[in-house]
């Protein structure tokens, strides 16, 4: 049976905070519900988002009740700041975990600010380790608290204000009255016990530095235009994915939070998609922050080194370049809101997804070109993928969607195929590489007429989403942002017109209407796919249409949340739905609003 409650905070009444290395949710209650430890993709320690009574939480709260809350970001950074008001009391909770110039283990800082009145405040610390299944031991002094697990597992939390033992829980009792703070500390464990008291300026100092780092980051992007807000909260997002130690690049830092409420469709996205990882790493490019496709192309470098072929990669990877990712079912968790099963891993580690070379030597080749030169090391690799693509670009595969009835001849994917082998002729002239030009020339020439001969329909009047079908499939709207055939082309003005007829619904965007693929996914009744949104806007900014483009950026842009957050999914009612924030989304965001200007 089912086990949620109606009042648990919906996914969009979050805050993301994070340090390079792993990222937490802060809900608008003060509460820290979601927070993977020490890794993206390690098991939880907090996990109410999924299970209320089960998954643990680190709450900070007014006794007497809250009446309001709201939330921001400090202006340009990660540091997230949670505001609850009381009947007698009004607090700042200033959530941050900090940046050292040596990574050490992650910490998450949450310091405790009255800004008006005195009332007494609750904290409680309820640690559930291993997706929740491991209750910690709890050794106390008064200000320290050290919870550690069968296993070896080992968490601290240090505080200002005196500790207590609860059942199995932290928790702490103090009055605040204006302009005095309380500070706690929650770190992932080493062998020794931290024995340092958190104090105001040991908290300020690690506090500003946090700042610096953020502001200084965020400086380097040149974006000043009408979204700007947007695009650099976008930016900030898309930093906190990226893995310091490695490399990789998340597609969202949860798992299981459902497509729809009640559903099935629930996955887990903590691991480096190189499709997303790649459209990151272009919006990234573009807005003039280039390090971190320097770090990607490193972690890229290595899977291609440790391919089973020269050009065979998969579709996605564990942060640290696993491979084997299966699924699991957590059966004790009763999931968001009661969708259900949760799942942790993702089946689709194995199966064949064509569009990511496409995606991904696209984005080198915009590094290229707009920051550093290729270095002759990840020429070779390009070559070998590149070699791959001639090879297997006729083959049917999962798909951008990662499809589990079958695979099947997809439009996207034979376009991304085409991208790919573009992409690496025009790197090749560029930097005068060496390269076989004519049968790369000759693959891309095939995969373009094959487009033309089999997936343009006469009867449907557009380029239908799997060879032999009259579908539609809203990923074909990346067709003229990879200049694959212009804007203004009269087979793509009218595959646009049949697009905004079968899956636009008030700006917002299905993702196809497809035989044989999840019937739910592809209703009319299911939520749209924030992507794909923003790739219509940037359609019909391409193609000329700036005023409808920008009436509908500033429709979607409204559909964010309080702190300009996007997940997955936007639901019939507006709700965000799916992982979140998503990565994807945030990249497509960035791509829309260069557009629309």
């Amino acid at each position: 049976m089912s086990r949620w409650r109606a009042n648990e905070p919906a996914i969009a009444d979050h805050g993301l905070i994070g340090d390079l290395q792993t990222a937490a949710l802060v809900a608008l209650d003060g509460t820290i519900d979601f927070l993977c430890f020490p890794e993206f993709d390690s098991p939880t320690v907090f996990a109410r988002l999924l299970d209320a009574d089960r998954g643990g939480a680190f709450t900070i709260s007014p006794v007497e009740g809250v009446v309001s809350a709201g939330q921001r970001y400090l202006r340009e950074t990660n540091v997230l700041v949670t505001r609850l008001e009381s009947s007698s009391l009004e607090l700042e909770i200033v959530d941050f975990m900090p940046i050292e110039r040596v990574p050490r283990p992650s910490r998450v800082v949450r310091l405790v600010r009255a800004t008006h009145g005195v009332g007494r405040i609750r904290m409680t610390c309820a640690a559930r380790f291993d997706y929740g299944r491991s209750v910690p031991r709890v050794e106390l002094t008064e200000r320290t608290a050290a919870l550690a697990t069968p296993g070896g597992v080992r968490c601290y939390l240090t505080s200002s204000v005196p500790l207590e033992r609860e059942g199995d829980d932290v928790v702490a009792h103090f009055e605040l009255r204006a302009g005095a703070h309380a500070i706690f500390v929650f770190a992932w464990g080493t062998d020794k016990p931290v024995t340092e008291t958190p104090n105001g300026k040991w908290a300020a100092r690690a506090l500003r530095r946090t700042i610096v780092y953020w502001r200084r980051w965020i400086a380097r992007c040149h974006y000043q235009g009408e979204w700007r807000a947007a695009v650099r909260r976008s930016a900030l997002t898309l930093k906190l994915l990226q893995s310091r130690r490695t490399g990789a690049i998340v597609a969202a830092p949860t798992f299981s939070l459902p497509e729809q409420i009640g559903g099935a469709r629930n996955w887990d996205f903590r691991y480096s998609w190189i499709r997303d990882a790649s459209f990151t790493v272009y919006a990234l490019v573009r807005l003039g922050l280039n390090r971190e496709a320097r770090a990607f192309a490193r972690w890229i470098a290595q899977r291609c080194e440790e391919a089973k072929e020269p050009g065979a990669l998969q579709s996605f990877y564990g942060i640290d370049g696993r491979r084997e990712l299966s699924e699991q079912l957590l059966e004790h968790l009763a999931g968001h809101r009661g969708s259900r099963p949760v799942r942790i891993g993702n089946a689709a580690f194995d199966q064949l997804q064509l569009d990511i070379y496409g995606e991904l030597i696209d984005a080198l080749y915009v590094h290229d070109k707009r920051s550093e030169p290729t270095s002759r090391v990840i020429w070779k690799h390009l070559t070998d993928l590149a070699e791959w693509v001639c090879g297997n670009w006729q083959r049917p595969d999962q798909g951008i969607w990662e499809v589990r009835s079958g695979c099947q001849e997809f439009l996207y994917s034979r376009v991304m195929c085409w991208v790919a082998v573009d992409r690496a002729l025009r790197l090749a002239s560029r930097r005068r590489y060496p390269a076989p030009r004519d049968r790369w020339r000759a693959a891309r020439d095939a995969i373009r007429e094959d487009v033309f001969a089999h997936f343009w329909s006469e009867k449907v009047g557009a380029f239908v989403g799997a060879k032999a079908t009259s579908s539609i499939d809203a990923a074909c709207l990346v067709m003229p942002l990879v200049g694959f055939l212009a804007p203004t082309d009269p087979r793509w003005q009218s595959t646009l017109r049949v697009v905004e007829r079968r899956l636009v619904r008030d700006g917002l965007v299905r993702r196809y209407d497809m035989e044989g693929m999840d019937t739910d996914a592809g209703s009319l009744t299911a939520p749209s796919f924030t992507i794909c949104s923003f790739w219509y806007v940037e359609c019909l900014a391409r193609s000329g249409e700036l005023e409808k483009a920008r009436a509908v950026m500033k429709k979607l842009v409204g559909h964010a949340n309080h702190l300009l957050l996007f997940s997955e999914d936007i639901g019939s009612d507006g709700a965000l739905l799916g992982n979140f924030p998503q990565g994807l989304v945030h990249a497509g965001l960035i791509g829309a609003a260069l557009a629309v200007r």
